[in-house]
């Protein structure tokens, strides 16, 4: 299972549950936030089965702490950034 299969996920995107800083540094890029921003991608929570957005938002501010978006980001020198489709395709632990 993916992220796409569970949430809607796109660029500007006023009615997400939180946004993904899609632009910045090695730190920034891929930081979760509350905050809109027309540039960020944004994460809404469609799946009925997940049903708090907030652990999700709470299981990215790990996988940002852990380096994941890091590992993912393209980019040269100091400016790096995320495609929605690499986050659209993040795997998700299935039990």
């Amino acid at each position: 299972m993916r992220l796409k299969d569970v949430c809607e996920i796109k660029l500007n995107f006023p009615e997400a549950d939180f946004w993904l800083t899609r632009k910045g540094s090695d730190k920034e890029v891929g930081k979760p936030t509350k905050e809109f921003s027309s540039e960020n991608i944004g994460i809404k929570v469609i799946d009925e089965n997940i049903l708090v957005p907030d652990y999700l938002y709470y299981m990215m501010i790990y996988s940002h702490s852990m380096g994941y978006f890091k590992e993912i980001s393209n980019g040269t020198l100091s400016l790096k950034n995320i495609r929605t489709e690499d986050v659209k395709n993040i795997k998700l632990r299935q039990q």
